[in-house]
């Protein structure tokens, strides 16, 4: 099956019309250099990681360059910038030539770059200013994700446009892919994103606890399948064999593959909430679904890697096959280890540890990014019409990024199992061998040092490229449009086939995407969401008071979510080092939840009384201080910053329409209790010589952290003032 329909028609039918090569160019362009600044920013983060007292800049004590601002800046510019460009880059490049029509609107494709690119340079300034949702892949603040559904909306018209215009009546595979990829970020962001606004800039989710975990991790893992899989997948089945100038080895194998791989990935999100406080039913399901995912994932790898049957002596010369293969492979290889982590007993292991952090970077680093490097090397030299530069720099490039993949990851996995190990091991005498959870981080540290060592390596080969690339335009002459001729509507040469129907009609194969993807939602969130008995309550367990809620968004602000858990699982050793296993009924005031995704802190659902205020005032002032061989980053800013209260009674107001149980009227008295109970740690400071006032960021962080995990144990029954 190639990628073109050929037909005999008469030369006077033709209509003669041209392809906008100007907007492929310019999501290149953004493609390559915010690829270069995510992995800059994940580079400055992972030695973070080791070693900031040997790089004095990356401790300066200055909150705008802390991990926990500048990590979630590094996920949303791969993720967001880097992949997002390259996918609206190769679906402006192959959509207009498969479907034999340009573009269905310049001005909507001009839209789109600006909008996305506006949308980017937003997150770059809000994350580091600590303007976050503190949700993993969807931290971009509500005006922001407001901006992001308009963006796509005008993605999705103009892309369907040309559909409904397009002269090739067959809608080819690549397209299939592209249409559920948009139509599905859009129900996961929009579901998502769902929120309560208390000032312009902030809000909380309308989802709270066990529920806003399960959507967060719905939407999470799908964003990865549909944002980080389906484009790209729709991407190899266009530029794959066009490279290798060879049809996709079966069209039927690719009909199976888009059907059931669509269907089944939306159901699989609650794998990463195994063992957790959500109910085992769900967590079967997560666990059930990922474990078939192999068989369509699978199906499509083999389906790219069979392509290439007969032309491996090319893949040997060609950088651009060379780049296809380690993608399609490290597609491979994550699809398998996902549904391998989905099981309870390996997840047991792999959660909350470094492992994890290597599966995701096999995936972002292997499959997305060699895919992208293979499809710029392919794009760049035909839309300026000229060969590549050098292919010794391409061939220079697929090296250092490959092995730059391999040094990356290896640590990362070795970490990650060691992490699990010493977590879990017992003492011959039936004591926790390694209770210091500091012991285990010290251990890790080397393999940090290594892991930075691979991502130079990548971040290098991605300059060599820019270089290569330039120069290849310099030699070359950009065409802003490129002519073609076809006829009005071209029949398709096989309808015989049934599902020939449906690849002649977008609307309808947008709808039946729709009904497929919805399916598993709707069976796993709606019940989470409307039976009760879901999320049991416990009676002692009493909403934040107004200085604890102020805190609890300094510690989401300042990503500490990022590095310690509140989620303590039912396993002997974490109940032995933590305390009691956490109860569904224990979050229900929590939004957005907090149970984490890594732990290179310990876990801190009952941090709450086990220590005084002034070792957590000192601990945020100088982590070394209080644990030698710490890697938690120093936050003095907290002790100098005075307390936003200016928002309080909005804060209060947007939880009660929540049904948190504030007394009527509370939002105009709050503020009386944030004083009352920020007096009382001045004072309980002051006994030990600390010196501060009560309107400091640090007090109401402290009051937060001593609430943790304290409701269950019936220590913490907050008395709020009367109206």
């Amino acid at each position: 099956m190639s990628n073109d329909s050929t037909v005999s028609v008469n030369p006077k039918d033709l209509e003669t019309f041209s392809y906008d090569n100007v907007i492929v160019r310019n999501f290149a362009w953004a493609t390559i250099i915010w690829g270069i600044v995510g992995f800059l920013v994940g580079l400055i983060i992972a030695i973070q990681m080791f070693a900031p007292a040997y790089f004095p800049f990356l401790d300066v004590g200055i909150s705008y360059l802390s991990f926990g601002r500048l990590r979630p800046l590094h996920t949303n510019a791969v993720i967001f910038a880097f992949v997002g460009n390259a996918i609206f880059m190769g679906v402006y490049y192959s959509l207009p030539r498969l479907a034999k029509a340009p573009m269905w609107s310049i001005l909507l494709s001009k839209l789109h770059f600006w909008g996305w690119q506006l949308i980017i340079v937003s997150a770059a300034v809000t994350f580091p200013l600590g303007l976050t949702q503190g949700k993993e892949y969807a931290e971009l603040i509500w005006p922001i994700d407001v901006a992001v559904a308009v963006v796509w909306v005008i993605f999705g018209i103009n892309m369907l446009m040309t559909l409904i215009k397009r002269r090739e009546r067959h809608m080819y595979v690549a397209i299939w892919f592209y249409i559920a990829s948009w139509v599905t970020v859009a129900v996961l962001h929009i579901v998502n994103s769902l929120v309560i606004p208390y000032s312009l800039l902030s809000s909380y989710p309308i989802y709270t606890g066990v529920q806003d975990a399960l959507v967060q991790w719905w939407y999470g893992h799908n964003a990865v399948a549909f944002f980080l899989t389906t484009p790209f997948l729709g991407l190899m089945y266009y530029f794959l064999p066009k490279a290798a100038n060879r049809p996709v080895y079966s069209y039927r194998l690719s009909i199976i593959h888009f059907w059931s791989l669509i269907f089944l990935y939306i159901w699989a999100g609650p794998h990463h909430l195994l063992y957790s406080s959500t109910p085992d039913w769900v967590q079967s399901l997560g666990t059930v679904f990922s474990i078939m995912l192999i068989a369509p994932s699978w199906g499509g790898m083999i389906n790219g890697l069979l392509t290439l049957r007969g032309v491996w002596d090319k893949v040997r010369e060609d950088p651009i096959l060379k780049f296809m293969v380690v993608a399609i492979t490290a597609y491979g290889m994550a699809v398998f280890e996902g549904p391998m982590l989905s099981i309870k007993s390996f997840n047991a292991l792999s959660h909350f540890t470094d492992w994890t952090i290597a599966h995701v970077h096999v995936g972002a680093l292997g499959w997305n990014g060699m895919l992208t490097f293979a499809i710029l090397y392919w794009i760049i030299p035909k839309m300026w019409k000229t060969d590549l530069y050098s292919k010794k720099l391409a061939n220079l490039h697929f090296w250092i990024g490959f092995l730059g993949i391999l040094i990356y990851a290896a640590p990362l996995y070795w970490a990650g199992i060691t992490q699990g190990l010493m977590w879990k091991q017992f003492s011959p005498d039936g004591f926790l061998m390694y209770r210091n959870f500091l012991e285990t981080v010290t251990h890790l540290v080397p393999m940090y040092a290594i892991r930075a060592l691979g991502g130079t390596l990548f971040l290098t080969g991605a300059i060599v490229m820019l270089y290569n690339l330039i120069m290849t335009m310099k030699r070359g002459t950009f065409m802003a449009e490129e002519t073609f001729k076809a006829p009005a509507m071209v029949s398709s040469h096989n309808e015989k086939v049934n599902h020939r129907w449906l690849e002649g009609k977008p609307m309808p194969f947008l709808i039946a995407s729709l009904i497929v993807i919805l399916v598993g939602g709707i069976f796993e969130i709606v019940p989470m969401q409307v039976i009760k008995s879901n999320v049991p309550t416990i009676t002692s367990v009493k909403p934040y008071t107004p200085l604890e809620l102020h805190g609890r968004d300094i510690y989401i602000r300042e990503g500490c979510y990022l590095c310690h858990s509140q989620m303590i699982r039912p396993f002997r050793n974490e109940t032995e080092r933590y305390g009691e296993y956490s109860k569904a009924g224990e979050f229900v005031y929590d939004t957005p939840f907090q149970w984490g995704s890594k732990r290179t802190g310990p876990d801190l659902h009952r941090i709450g009384g086990k220590y005084p205020h002034a070792w957590h005032y000192q601990h945020m002032y100088d982590p070394q201080s209080i644990a030698p061989g710490s890697i938690m980053p120093r936050y003095p800013w907290l002790l100098e910053n005075s307390l936003d209260t200016s928002h309080t009674s909005n804060k209060i107001r947007a939880l009660m329409t929540l049904n948190f149980p504030y007394p009527h009227g509370y939002d105009n008295v709050a503020y009386i209790d944030v004083q009352t109970q920020a007096m009382e740690i001045v004072e309980d400071l002051k006994i030990s010589g600390i010196e501060t006032t009560y309107d400091k960021e640090i007090i109401a962080l402290i009051a937060y952290l001593q609430r943790l995990g304290t409701d269950i144990k019936g220590e913490s029954k907050p008395i709020f003032s009367k109206p």
